[in-house]
């Protein structure tokens, strides 16, 4: 999977933690080295870290009618 893309942005995430449970997220990717994306997670306002082998997909946040 292409991180480098995605640094600066907004984007959801489906994300696998190590016990297999699946989340889905929205947040803003600061950085990516080797095995960890450093992202800004929008709901919990706090800084995060993600191994890249839990991550299942990445793509444009949903946009939602109004």
């Amino acid at each position: 999977m292409e991180f480098r893309k995605w640094i600066g942005r907004e984007v959801e995430m489906i994300y696998e933690d190590a016990k297999g449970s699946l989340s889905r997220r929205l947040v803003r990717v600061e950085g990516f080295s080797g095995k960890h994306l450093k992202a800004f997670d929008l709901a919990k306002r706090q800084p995060r870290t993600f191994r890249t082998d839990g991550i299942l997909a990445l793509m444009p946040p949903a946009r939602r009618a109004v």
